[in-house]
């Protein structure tokens, strides 16, 4: 497995890690706990979930798999959505327990998708400041972001921090060939990150999957054009053991894209991303959960 430094925090995370929300997936729970397992002893340290993940479902999952050693293996990363203080340190503790673990390596404000969000997660009784104390207890190493909607909305998180005196130490993003051509976080949020030395994790390397439904392009292509931008990790949806084989055959074998195999895949998939219709995320609700469950917000 080869390996790369988060950020600023020093930490050596795999090339690819393993999505959360696709472990709620499969019927059987011992799938899900068998890919988490097969991932670690294969070398993959970095595993995504989030709070609201099957309603539990995925972290409960994720936990059953951390028992009897490979917690040690893992740097785990969850995520809350909570934007007060209270909502946030209820739901942290939850995924704690879920986790069966006594701290997170990285929680992260998820789905940070309107413009109002940063301002409420940074006001007095905000998120921030149970994440602050989870942090000073133990619980939490390190804070970070995520946020699929738009580049302007990741850009104003980050002008909220610098002006709250705060340095995030990752932020999570959609980065993908279509992603290059249409509202194109690689162009306007990747190099900032880059230039503030964070930790920054690549998600949504196939469009969850309406990148790869355009035949303009192989999974095995749009994991690769992912892990060869300047991020730390990219992370994968994964739900049987034939796509976790995928995920470790690219990794293993990875060289990264030549200038000319990346033009080449740019202008193959040009017209098809022109439209947005591959990126869902930025142009419908179809991915806000928070849209659906406001409540998960309080």
């Amino acid at each position: 497995m080869k390996f790369r430094v988060l950020g600023q925090t020093g930490e050596r995370v795999s090339i690819v890690g393993v999505g959360g929300f696709h472990l709620s997936k499969p019927d059987d729970p011992q799938l899900a706990i068998r890919i988490v397992r097969t991932a670690l002893d294969n070398g993959i340290n970095f595993l995504d979930n989030s709070w609201d993940y099957g309603e539990g479902e995925s972290e409960r999952r994720m936990g059953q798999a951390l028992l009897d050693g490979y917690r040690e293996k893992a740097f785990l990363m969850t995520k809350i959505d909570g934007r007060s203080a209270k909502g946030a340190a209820a739901q942290l503790e939850e995924s704690l327990e879920r986790l069966q673990t006594d701290h997170i390596d990285l929680l992260q404000f998820h789905e940070v998708i309107r413009m109002h969000e940063p301002d409420r997660i940074f006001a007095p009784g905000g998120a921030l400041e149970a994440v602050l104390r989870a942090r000073e207890q133990g619980k939490v190493r390190y804070i970070g972001f995520t946020g699929h909607k738009s580049p302007a909305i990741h850009k104003h998180m980050l002008d909220v921090a610098d002006q709250h005196g705060f340095r995030f130490d990752t932020l999570q993003m959609p980065l993908n060939v279509m992603d290059a051509h249409y509202d194109s976080f690689e162009q306007a949020v990747l190099p900032i990150a880059v230039r503030k030395q964070m930790g920054v994790l690549g998600m949504k390397p196939m469009g969850d999957p309406f990148i790869l439904n355009t035949n303009t392009i192989s999974a095995r292509e749009c994991l690769r054009y992912a892990m060869s931008l300047p991020v730390s990790v990219t992370i994968t949806g994964i739900d049987s053991m034939m796509i976790l084989k995928q995920a470790l055959d690219v990794a293993d074998g990875f060289e990264p894209l030549t200038l000319q195999e990346r033009s080449a895949l740019l202008a193959r998939t040009a017209n098809a991303a022109r439209s947005g219709d591959s990126e869902r995320y930025k142009m419908s609700q179809h991915f806000d959960s928070t849209e659906l469950h406001p409540e998960w917000l309080l």
